[in-house]
Parts: structure tokens; C-alpha cells; sequence
């Protein structure tokens, strides 16, 4: 799990920059992130329904929330069995 690659997809989700979230999608090691950004983009650009472009949105800033979370608290575990 790399915590950047998290940051940075709920950081480009919230300014709008396809581009960038692109990017990381064809970069980023974690499948399901990558899946969830390749959802969105897609139905960015070829659904005419904002319904479902909002469903795929939701569900990218959702997981990328969950394994951002998921990412800090095994860096802390890692950090107190020191």
C-alpha cells in the first residue's frame, strides 16, 4: 500500500483533474485502485447519466478514503512495535 498514491487520487478526484488521476491509474501497484479510477473516467467521458458518473465517483473517493485509512494506521502499527 503506498499512502501517496491515495492522497493523490482523493486530491486529483476533488480538483478535477482527469488528466493527473489518469496518470496514476496506469502507475499506481494497487488493481483496485486503478479499477476504480479506470470506472470513473470512463463513465466521465461516455455516460450521459450524471447518476452513474456520480455512483463511480462516489465509489473511487470512497475507497481511496478506506486504504488511505487503512495505510495510516499500519504505519502507526508499524511505528509502535519499534
Amino acid at each position: 500500500m503506498n499512502k501517496a498514491d491515495y492522497d493523490r487520487a482523493l486530491y486529483y478526484a476533488c480538483r478535477s483533474e482527469w488528466d493527473n488521476l489518469l496518470i496514476l491509474m496506469v502507475r499506481t501497484k494497487d488493481d483496485f485502485l486503478s479499477k476504480k479510477i479506470e470506472r470513473f473516467l470512463h463513465a466521465f467521458y461516455f455516460q450521459h447519466d450524471s447518476k452513474t458518473v456520480e455512483k463511480y465517483l462516489f465509489e473511487l473517493l470512497q475507497y481511496a478514503d478506506y486504504a488511505n485509512d487503512r495505510a495510516r494506521s499500519m504505519q502507526l502499527e508499524v511505528f509502535h512495535s519499534v
